[in-house]
């Protein structure tokens, strides 16, 4: 006589201790799962309004200058250290995980318009409103020694920026002309200059690291090159650029923080146009900072928020803003690609999360799985029109929403008053113009 019986085998359900999770048998046959796309659908609508529910960026904040912050300086190798420059020639040196102040010294007579790491971090440069150049050791001064820079150098003119190469010990510095400088020489190596009034911003490329950018006071981004004797091109916009950060994983590209309220991203093989135009400030763009990753930017700006951008995507993904913070003057992101910092006008500097809902602090496997499955889930969803209302809803100050609107309205009138010219004219007399071509007056080489 047959008898059949049902065997199992006990690792399938059996755990092996009894702090394991009890296991869970699924059975993957598609036919048995009916209503997948209704039920996956209704996860991710749920993951968008936790992310929003749990949205709160803002960490803390670092007090102690007694006046707005102008410039930052990362640490190349630890994450834990940041030094902040004012508009009273104050340095202060950061501990972040205590939020504490190590050290704060008077350095410049005036602004401190830019500081910049070696590339060891054990000492760090500034350049002020005074003409000096200061070298600082990174290691606070011991019991009995006075803070003083071990070294100093006189510059004929006032200097607005400073960037240091990435592992040469050269330096630029910009003013009145751009210049090279080597650590070891109280002249610079290299000057060169194209005919501008002033510089207020220089940056070294990451990647291509003869390369350099500078924004100058006649509209112009001018690209350098420190083996050559004079610049390579020079760029010409519609209005002014404020701030120029390359991209950290790619060589060719920049983003320029604009006074038109925008930022450009641009592609040094063709700088006819910018690759993108990033909306969403409502006043002038004080400075602009990459991720560590080169996927997305930051940016500060006049309107009193911080807006983040992927660099594929003309709209900004998040906006922070406080009640009391003002005018946003300088900003940065840290190099593990979890937090950004900004300063503004009130003295404060401000920590925040890279993305506004992540879990910070240890994160448990069956964690990682559930934030990973959401993510995937709102991205294969982000298009349902539902979704993508909620993700993309922000509040924002009343002023800036106003503002928003305008420039809206503002907008739509040229396009109308586009069409209806082009309409009413004699046919090929007024040609489309897209919103990129009109970025870029000019540019010479």
């Amino acid at each position: 006589m047959k008898v059949k019986v049902i065997s199992r085998n006990p690792d399938d359900y059996m755990r092996e201790t009894k702090r394991d999770i009890h296991k869970m048998p699924r059975n993957y046959d598609p036919s048995l799962h009916p209503f997948e796309a209704p039920r996956e659908y209704i996860q991710a609508l749920n993951a968008t309004k936790l992310e929003r529910v749990f949205a709160q960026p803002f960490l803390g904040c670092l007090d102690g200058h007694r006046d707005g912050i102008s410039c930052f300086a990362k640490h190349p190798e630890s994450l834990s250290s940041l030094i902040s420059g004012g508009y009273d020639g104050e340095i202060r040196v950061w501990d972040l995980p205590s939020r504490t102040s190590l050290r704060n010294f008077y350095a410049h007579e005036g602004f401190v318009h830019g500081i910049s790491y070696m590339p060891q971090g054990d000492s760090f440069i500034s350049v002020g409103n005074d003409k000096t150049i200061k070298f600082w050791k990174s290691k606070t001064p011991t019991f009995g020694e006075e803070e003083e820079p071990f070294h100093t150098i006189l510059s004929r003119t006032v200097l607005m920026g400073i960037s240091h190469h990435r592992s040469q010990p050269l330096f630029a510095t910009c003013g009145e002309v751009c210049n090279i400088w080597d650590e070891s020489r109280n002249e610079p190596l290299k000057t060169l200059k194209w005919g501008v009034d002033s510089l207020q911003a220089v940056a070294f490329n990451m990647v291509e690291t003869s390369l350099l950018a500078s924004c100058a006071s006649d509209r112009s981004i001018i690209l350098y090159d420190q083996r050559e004797a004079k610049p390579l091109r020079k760029v010409i916009l519609t209005m002014r650029p404020n701030k120029l950060a390359w991209n950290p994983m790619e060589a060719f590209t920049f983003t320029v923080a604009n006074e038109d309220y925008n930022l450009y991203t641009f592609d040094t093989r063709r700088l006819k146009n910018p690759v993108k135009i990033h909306k969403g400030h409502v006043s002038a763009v004080t400075d602009v900072d990459y991720s560590p990753t080169g996927q997305e930017i930051v940016s500060a700006s006049y309107d009193k928020t911080i807006r983040i951008f992927s660099v594929f995507k003309n709209y900004s993904r998040d906006v922070y803003h406080t009640k009391r913070m003002q005018h946003v003057t300088s900003i940065g992101w840290s190099l593990d690609n979890k937090y950004i910092f900004s300063g503004s006008d009130e003295m404060n500097i401000r920590l925040w999360k890279a993305k506004a809902s992540e879990k910070l602090g240890v994160l448990r496997p069956r964690e990682k799985m559930a934030f990973r499955q959401s993510e995937t889930l709102k991205e294969k969803y982000s298009a349902h029109p539902q979704v993508r209302r909620i993700a993309q809803h922000r509040h924002v100050p009343r002023k800036v929403f106003k503002d928003q609107k305008k420039l809206a309205a503002i907008r739509e009138k040229e396009v109308r008053k586009e069409i209806n010219r082009r309409k009413n004219s004699k046919p090929g007399k007024h040609k489309h113009v897209s919103e990129k071509e009109k970025v870029v007056i000019s540019q010479t080489q």
